[in-house]
């Protein structure tokens, strides 16, 4: 069962896009940072190297938008990866499963674990990699809540890393 989603998060852009590379990262976000039309600062960096697709899920058709990404994409394309938080994880996993071969990795940041692990499974049985990144503990000390916001620094640095061990 979602929340109904706030007012104030489902203004502006359902799409945020900035980077100009053939490889593309695919990102859902149920947060709906970048209302303003920009990607949150601590992802510029990543715009160098990949076209970030910064899907805000709050907005209609946000959601849509990323099935046609991963739905026009050529076989062995440029690469594609889906970054997703929180219960949007499942969203990224069933739209990787749909298009089978097309998303090169799906990388969740605190996956709702009972949706979320079977569906991984299929997607990987299905040549998808899936990782789960750096999360929030929930501990007093985190400070921050599951699901860690994909603006975190800590996701950012995540997922730089793993995909630059590809």
């Amino acid at each position: 069962m979602t929340a109904e989603p706030d007012p104030v998060r489902a203004e502006g852009p359902a799409v945020v896009t900035d980077g100009d590379s053939g490889a593309k990262l695919l990102v859902l976000d149920p947060a709906g940072e970048g209302k303003h039309g920009e990607l949150p600062a601590t992802w510029r960096p990543l715009t160098a190297q990949r076209q970030v697709i910064w899907c805000r899920l709050p907005v209609d058709g946000a959601l849509s938008q990323a099935e046609d990404v991963l739905g026009d994409a050529e076989p062995g394309g440029p690469p594609i990866d889906v970054v997703a938080a929180g219960e949007s994880a499942g969203d990224a996993l069933r739209l990787a499963e749909r298009h089978p071969g097309v998303a090169s990795h799906v990388l969740l940041v605190d996956p709702v674990p009972d949706e979320s692990s079977e569906l991984a499974g299929r997607v990987r049985s299905g040549g998808t990699a899936v990782d789960v990144l750096p999360h929030s503990t929930g501990e007093p000390y985190n400070r921050i809540p599951p699901p860690l916001p994909l603006g975190h620094p800590d996701v950012v640095a995540g997922i730089t890393k793993i995909l630059e061990d590809v």
